[in-house]
């Protein structure tokens, strides 16, 4: 049976776009490579985003901390020709930075555990001045060359995933405070008014968050906002050298948590802080074939419609496939977070985010299932989806929906992607997935990839529209309504019926 819905404008309210604030990188040091910035530049033209964010500021790669010995005296030398080539980068493409203070350079660390196989050091510093001067150094580069005007806009977050002995040793909550504390007096000792925030956990310790405002309350540190992780794939249950597979919680788990951190930051000593979430994704591993997938854009799409009720920015980890968590990409398609696949193949979730692009800021109905906006110019753009998480076929949805119009003509179009269109990981797994393919599949690869066009011509004549619309499994679909402006009577002697067929 067909689910029906009648939309009523009589309830019109604002859809925020947060959702678009922010979007997730790999290190920064990837932002050196030309088909990292061809991405970004795409992703930026088609989607926009406002910030960007992602690990190693601090890394050996980008150079930034250095030591050189003068007249028999080791000092610090602070390098700053990478990160500017970056951030240059990243400004010039219309992005800001969303600052991640980490991870420890190795003169400065403490120990040598790391992460990743670039090698993140996660220990704390071993000399704590020598690590404020070098925060304060990086700030105060930072206003010298991009002006305070520009840097007060630009978020400071302290570290990532401290809650985890794989990101901060022993996961030691006391030292992370610590680590916060004076991170953030060297940032504020250059200005006070930068925004500076935490603790940057992953889900399942959010305990962290309530000790982490109380810290900063009874020790009088600065906290501008709270960021926190998320990720709704339970633990894996078959873990390869390639691969790594998870089942997925609904996309209501997201939300919950969304819900239910914004709650403890209310009923802390500061509830009205910003809350964002600087890292999501349904797997939290580069290597799980359901970021390739036509699910993973279903699944999103609840998250994209809602999520900006409950959190000021979610940034989506990650926008490209450019990525070298563990190691570089084995593969075309490996399970990699980003929106754009390697050789500019656009995946299924990467037209979710330009089909949200393509909404009203005018919200006139929300589900589920279903998102229904008005545009400036009065035209309708609406976004439907079928999330099936079952194995097998046979997952239609039929449904019913009804929008009050003034009578006349209107194109209707819709883009979609599915199981069966722009899906390009399927058609690679036809092709026998070429693991370093040719130029030419490549290229067959983004023609797979391009969203299932319609149109039509429809006419209202009782002030009403009524849309049948049948979903397959894990579509997602933009259907958009404009009114017809005919200039068909500008053309002499136009007449189709003389064209053969026609």
């Amino acid at each position: 049976m067909a689910k029906e819905i009648r939309v009523n404008v009589d309830n019109v309210q604002h859809l925020p776009d947060n959702w678009k604030k922010c979007i997730g990188t790999g290190r920064l040091g990837l932002a050196l490579q030309q088909e990292y910035l061809d991405h970004l530049k795409t992703v930026q033209q088609e989607i926009g985003f406002s910030y960007i964010r992602g690990h190693g500021l601090l890394h050996d790669d980008v150079g930034i901390y250095r030591e050189m010995e003068i007249d028999g005296e080791i000092r610090p030398f602070y390098n700053f020709t990478y990160i500017d080539r970056i951030f240059d980068s990243f400004l010039d493409l219309g992005l800001k930075p969303f600052v991640e203070i980490g991870f420890m350079p190795k003169l400065l660390a403490s120990d040598s555990q790391t992460i990743f196989a670039w090698e993140g050091n996660v220990t704390p510093p071993k000399d704590y001045f020598k690590w404020e001067k070098l925060i304060s150094k990086v700030t105060r580069h930072f206003i010298e060359r991009y002006g305070e005007e520009e840097v007060l806009t630009w978020p400071f977050e302290i570290w990532n995933e401290p809650n985890l002995v794989n990101f901060w040793k022993g996961a030691d909550k006391e030292e992370y405070f610590k680590l916060y504390k004076v991170t953030v007096q060297a940032i504020k000792s250059v200005n006070k008014a930068i925004q500076v925030g935490g603790p940057a956990i992953c889900g399942g310790s959010d305990e962290w968050i309530t000790d982490f405002l109380a810290f900063c309350k009874r020790e009088n540190v600065p906290v501008d906002f709270v960021s926190r992780h998320a990720y709704t794939s339970r633990q894996p249950h078959k873990v390869t050298a390639d691969y790594y597979y998870q089942e997925l919680a609904v996309p209501d788990k997201m939300l919950e948590e969304f819900s239910v951190v914004r709650q403890l930051i209310k009923e802390s000593d500061y509830p009205q802080l910003p809350f964002h979430i600087t890292e999501y994704n349904t797997s939290y591993s580069p290597i799980n074939p359901v970021h390739d997938t036509a699910l993973n854009a279903a699944y999103l799409a609840k998250i994209l419609s809602q999520g900006g009720d409950y959190v000021d920015s979610f940034s989506y980890w990650t926008f490209s496939d450019i990525f070298e968590e563990l190691d570089v990409p084995k593969s075309q398609f490996h399970g990699g977070f980003g929106l754009m696949g390697l050789g500019h193949v656009r995946k299924p979730a990467y037209h979710l985010f330009t089909f949200f692009n393509q909404l009203g800021n005018k919200l006139l109905y929300r589900d589920e299932e279903i998102i229904v906006t008005e545009r400036e110019d009065g035209s309708i753009a609406l976004i439907v989806w079928n999330l099936v998480m079952e194995k097998g076929e046979k997952h239609d949805k039929d449904i019913v929906l009804q929008l009050p119009f003034p009578n006349g003509s209107y194109f209707l179009s819709s883009q979609s992607v599915s199981e069966k269109h722009a899906n390009p990981w399927k058609t690679w797994q036809q092709m026998g997935r070429p693991r370093f393919p040719l130029k030419s599949q490549v290229e067959m690869l983004k023609k797979s990839a391009i969203p299932y066009f319609e149109s039509e011509q429809l006419v209202v004549s009782e002030e009403e529209l009524t849309l049948h619309l049948t979903l397959t499994k894990n579509e997602v679909k933009l259907i958009e309504l404009i009114k017809v402006k005919d200039d068909s009577a500008t053309y002499p002697g136009l007449d189709d019926h003389l064209i053969d067929s026609y």
